[in-house]
């Protein structure tokens, strides 16, 4: 039984200037929101489906945030349930074949 490993020259990119970060959020009043990052473009891959409408993603914890819904809170921002699973992101400004961050 051989173990299939990757050398660093053959490894996918996870990190440099043009793969998104780890933790990133659409909400302005939140420490992981960056709006030069934002205005790029971000694709979403949550469980194999690309998905519109993430409003936080965490790619290292495995989890992204969509809006539950038209309910607001007290404050008036949107509810947002937390989903659990394999999350993969890359800058759509890079069109087909973009280098992809997701946890190996």
């Amino acid at each position: 039984m051989t173990e299939d490993t990757q050398t660093p020259e053959t490894a996918p990119s996870t990190n440099g200037p043009d793969v998104p970060p780890d933790h990133l959020a659409i909400n302005p009043r939140s420490p992981f929101f960056d709006q030069d990052k934002l205005q790029r473009g971000i694709g979403i891959r949550f469980k194999g489906t690309v998905r519109t409408n993430v409003e936080e993603y965490c790619i290292s914890e495995g989890w992204v945030r969509v809006q539950a819904g038209k309910t607001m809170d007290r404050k008036g921002n949107p509810l947002t349930l937390k989903l659990s699973g394999p999350v993969e992101a890359w800058y759509e400004d890079l069109g087909e074949g973009a280098p992809v961050a997701k946890k190996d």
